[in-house]
């Protein structure tokens, strides 16, 4: 078959050849995993001396850490995946050993335990919402582990499983808190109404809404390892870096009004309400003593509120004239900010975009020929 003179070549391509070797996680960086390396290091380190103090330095260690092991890889590669949250470690890996105890005790075939114990403790964690990939491992360890095991009876998913999880869901608290990375997980906030109407945000009255991304979800028919709340998060920052891309030769800088009445953080409340009123503006940066942008302040913090404007200022939305001004459309229609502060490297004030100005830029776009 010929496509402007030039044979279809149906099958697979190289990079579909060999996809099935290649990495599968989004976003992962050199720098991620280089953190969850380290995390591991700590955190096998810790429970396998727990283990030890326990139990002693013998033959039965690497059974009794080899589900921690395992649920290392989760919490400090992939912190952000439900299976990974601390109710998943430490509810996932205790409640499957208790299960794999149970099992041991009326079934004494080990081939059938084995197999039961890992099909019921998939049961009990979907049940109990802590699913947790390593659980299957601690149920299996309680099943084949030995005498060690056997001899520990019911402690076992409590002491050394139950301990151990809690120990390193408390290092991976504190390692995610130093390497500056959120955990336990939250989904970020999803658009909320500002004004205390019973509108949806503005954000929701248009494009997908969270109960498209559920029908999507339910008609894949397929279970994927991401939050709802983060999914949809994820494909309304795509919305937006489609909409930058195709947008990207219109920066701030080309935007912005450079003559910007501004105020500085030791005048009085009252002069900049006063400027506010006489500009007829709802936005007023503050600078600081050094020339640099500290906030702003609009009629909202200065109603009838006295002081200065240095402790009456919230924070402000600032960005380069080199970015793309589409950007600014999340900061600049939550209902919170009105205007964006044009700022240099040094954040000192370059110019202003308000939403009026966005607006205006966005509807003459969207009107020019293309």
């Amino acid at each position: 078959m010929l496509k402007n003179n030039k044979p279809i070549r149906y099958g697979f391509n190289a990079r579909q050849r060999f996809a099935f070797f290649a990495p599968i996680l989004a976003g992962a960086t050199l720098r991620e995993r280089l953190l969850a390396c380290l995390g591991a290091l700590a955190g096998i380190l810790l429970t396998a001396l727990i283990c030890g103090v326990l139990y002693g330095p013998g033959v039965h260690l690497p059974l009794i850490v080899a589900p921690i092991g395992a649920s290392a890889v989760l919490l400090f590669a992939v912190p952000t995946s439900p299976l990974a949250q601390p109710w998943s470690i430490v509810g996932g890996n205790t409640i499957s050993a208790l299960v794999g105890i149970c099992v041991v005790k009326f079934i004494s075939d080990p081939i059938l335990a084995a197999g039961v114990s890992v099909s019921l403790a998939i049961l009990a964690m979907s049940f109990a919402r802590c699913l947790h990939p390593p659980g299957g491992a601690a149920a299996l360890t309680a099943v084949v582990g030995g005498p060690a095991i056997a001899s520990s009876g019911f402690l076992f998913p409590f002491i050394p499983v139950g301990l151990n999880s809690l120990i390193l869901v408390l290092l991976g608290i504190a390692f995610h808190g130093v390497s500056r990375r959120a955990y336990p997980h939250v989904a970020g906030p999803a658009p909320v109404n500002t004004h205390g109407t019973q509108d949806p945000p503005s954000q929701a009255r248009v494009g997908f809404q969270r109960a498209d991304v559920d029908a999507a979800l339910a008609l894949l028919d397929e279970t994927f390892d991401i939050d709802p709340d983060d999914l949809d998060r994820l494909l309304r920052q795509v919305e937006l870096e489609a909409l930058v891309r195709t947008h990207d030769d219109l920066t701030c800088g080309d935007v912005m009004s450079r003559d910007v009445i501004s105020v500085n953080e030791n005048d009085a409340a009252d002069f900049a309400r006063a400027l506010l009123l006489k500009h007829n503006l709802r936005t007023l940066p503050v600078v600081g003593a050094r020339g640099c942008v500290e906030g702003s302040v609009g009629l909202r913090e200065l109603t009838e509120k006295p002081g200065t404007v240095g402790k009456l200022m919230s924070p402000v939305v600032t960005a380069l004239e080199t970015d793309p001004a589409v950007s600014l459309l999340p900061a600049l229609t939550d209902g919170r900010a009105h205007a964006a502060v044009i700022v240099d490297g040094e954040r000192r004030l370059r110019g202003l975009i308000t939403q009026t100005d966005l607006l205006a830029v966005l509807a003459q776009q969207m009107g020019a020929p293309h």
